[in-house]
């Protein structure tokens, strides 16, 4: 049987989601919680893969057992047995076939800025200290819809066989002392995400014009584009899923 664990972490103890063999990673400590209370071994597929320190607001795994249980009484017993960094929110009975990578719509994301220095923020977020223009940031993240290869934006030498990307929303907002940038697609390639907000970063500091950033995107070369911002600042939001995954099945 197969059931989708909901769940979210604060990543700065992590090196990631995806298990590794020499550092500690957010996949690595729940199947080991899980293992412990069902007694068997459990491995568990995750929505995606965040890297070292991103946090998530919500994420989904699933993972396969014989074993009968109440969802309920295993969120709480999983949540007893796990770190304060990592909370479980629901375990769904889903179909057998259901998938938490393949079977997901699209992933939203948050980039949080703060452009002064704050204690409370940090190991959440980024701090840039020089005035952004927000407007022509948000003038240049439209320029993303009308784009699919963002192999600029990619982790050199990685295994995609497609950089190719839907970006469904991406825009900066200001809340309260954070500029906050949301961006979601149906998928995204590695560290794509602090890439894009690194070179929307030049063109809110007057490093690069709107054309200069569509020639990055065109140029299809990581070396053109910004640097990666840090991962601490960085969340995954939301994965959706079609409605029928969460039906319930006996």
């Amino acid at each position: 049987m197969r059931y989708f664990i909901e769940l979210s972490y604060h990543g700065k103890k992590y090196h990631g989601w995806q298990n590794q063999p020499d550092a500690i990673s957010v996949q690595e400590v729940i199947e080991k919680a899980l293992s412990t209370i069902l007694r068997t071994e459990i491995a568990i597929v995750g929505a995606g893969r965040t890297d070292t320190g991103v946090h998530a607001k919500q994420m989904y795994a699933h993972f396969d057992t014989e074993k009968i249980f109440d969802s309920s009484a295993l969120t709480y017993k999983l949540n007893s047995f796990l770190p304060n960094d990592i909370a479980i929110h629901a375990v769904y009975k889903v179909a057998n076939d259901a998938h938490a990578r393949f079977d997901a719509m699209s992933r939203t994301y948050e980039y949080w800025i703060v452009t002064k220095k704050n204690p409370f923020h940090i190991h959440s977020a980024h701090t840039v200290y020089k005035k952004l223009d927000v407007s022509l940031m948000n003038e240049a993240a439209k320029e993303l819809f009308n784009y699919k290869d963002f192999k600029c934006f990619s982790k050199t030498h990685t295994d995609v066989k497609t950089y190719i990307c839907t970006i469904e929303k991406a825009i900066w907002e200001q809340k309260n002392e954070v500029l906050i940038f949301t961006i979601r697609a149906d998928r995204f390639l590695r560290n794509m995400v602090r890439a894009i907000v690194g070179t929307l970063l030049n063109v809110g500091l007057g490093k690069l014009s709107i054309t200069e950033f569509k020639k990055i995107i065109e140029s299809r070369d990581r070396s053109n584009a910004g640097t990666s911002v840090p991962g601490k600042a960085l969340y995954l939001t939301e994965v959706s899923y079609p409605a029928e995954t969460f039906t319930t099945h006996e």
